[in-house]
């Protein structure tokens, strides 16, 4: 029997999704959604943009600068539009301004033929402010503690009280990690009153299986061996610890792969001789570079934030079969002996040639971990809370 179902981004629009080559995890529940609706478990699927100002979305609608939705008699996408531009950080005010959300929500539901239906979203907004009193099940997933994002500072009291109420919802939670859902559940003095899940990020195997492809150019020129950090290149990252592991083995071509928000955080490093910061690149050469580097590289800082975090690209590094230098935070325990653990970033020098030593990871253990790590097998225990129905048919 199949479950119509209503899944809600976080802060980023079906375009942003495809922009980025659907790479995100709340991209890839949409994608296991829509998978799961051509293997019939899901009927009717209702995907929600968050809010967009009116402004906003009259402009790409007269630019034409938007990708299509893939639209069918049952799949449909939902546009929410207000006049303001962001969320209030008044707690009193998104309750009113998520009420109004829940209502538009509700009513592109029923005009699309849905009535009780499962809700997934994204968005931790919307799991602790809007009603969803219409739906038959709602099921919350967090990516992020986005109570310790420093990007988000000005909304944590919106989050906070967020939390407060998904605890006290008893809507089913789901998260990248435990540390996510246990700070959920310490935000109300009752704790979790639904069940909870933890889902680990995954990899998809159409990128990760088959014959490695060159890495550009640009890549292929560097000394080797080559250590690869990839990732947005903000707060998070240590500079001070990749520098010195920079200066204590000038023989590694130190790769930063990714988008760099503020100019700021890594400015230290432009002139390092051995570090290269490159810029975001696409999915395909992403692959080829880590299914060609020696050395992967989580050069985290220890905080509130990444003590929480699934990081994604650790199981990116694990598919390209890359030995991996990461520092010891709790959701990259137990990965198994190719993650080498350091106490900092710093100390990356001294396990650099115990993780030259592992070599690549030979390929069939390499492409056995791609398949039992996938996207879809991964939600499985997402659909289980969520529609239990859907659950049942194959998420290999």
């Amino acid at each position: 029997m199949s479950v119509d179902a209503v899944f809600t981004f976080s802060y980023e629009t079906y375009a942003d999704a495809r922009a980025r080559e659907m790479m995100r995890p709340p991209d890839r529940i949409l994608e296991t959604l829509m998978a799961e609706q051509d293997a019939g478990a899901v009927g009717r699927l209702l995907v929600s943009n968050p809010f967009r100002s009116l402004a906003t979305v009259a402009a790409h609608r007269v630019l034409h600068d938007q990708p299509a939705f893939p639209a069918t008699g049952n799949r449909q996408l939902f546009e929410p539009v207000r006049l303001a531009r962001g969320d209030s950080a008044d707690p009193a005010v998104v309750a009113r301004q998520y009420a109004a959300y829940d209502r538009a929500l509700r009513k592109a539901s029923s005009r699309f033929g849905i009535e009780r239906p499962a809700v997934i979203t994204t968005n931790p907004v919307i799991a602790g402010f809007a009603p969803l009193e219409w739906a038959g099940s709602v099921a919350y997933f967090g990516r992020d503690d986005w109570l310790t994002t420093p990007a988000k500072q000005r909304w944590w009291p919106v989050y906070a009280e967020a939390y407060a109420r998904i605890a006290r919802s008893g809507i089913a939670v789901t998260a990248v990690s435990r540390q996510i859902i246990d700070r959920i559940s310490a935000a109300d003095p009752g704790g979790l009153r639904g069940e909870a899940a933890v889902v680990p990020n995954g990899v998809d195997p159409r990128e990760w299986l088959g014959p490695a492809v060159a890495p550009p150019a640009w890549f292929a020129a560097l000394p080797g061996p080559r250590a690869v950090h990839v990732g947005t290149l903000d707060t998070r990252i240590d500079v001070e610890g990749i520098a010195a592991l920079a200066a204590a083995r000038p023989e590694l071509s130190i790769v930063l792969l990714g988008s760099v928000p503020d100019e700021r955080d890594v400015a230290p490093l432009r002139a390092v001789p051995n570090i290269t910061i490159a810029p975001h690149v696409g999915r395909g050469e992403l692959v080829a570079v880590l299914r060609a580097t020696e050395i992967a590289l989580l050069a985290h800082r220890r905080t509130p934030l990444t003590e929480a975090m699934s990081p994604l690209k650790l199981y990116e590094y694990l598919a390209a079969g890359a030995p991996v230098l990461a520092v010891d935070l709790p959701p990259v325990r137990g990965l198994g002996p190719r993650v080498l653990l350091t106490a900092d970033v710093a100390g990356f020098a001294g396990a650099a040639d115990a993780a030259l030593a592992l070599g690549r990871s030979p390929e069939a253990d390499r492409e056995r971990f791609v398949n039992d790590n996938s996207w879809r097998s991964r939600h499985r225990a997402l659909l289980e809370l969520a529609m239990p129905a859907a659950a049942q048919v194959s998420t290999r």
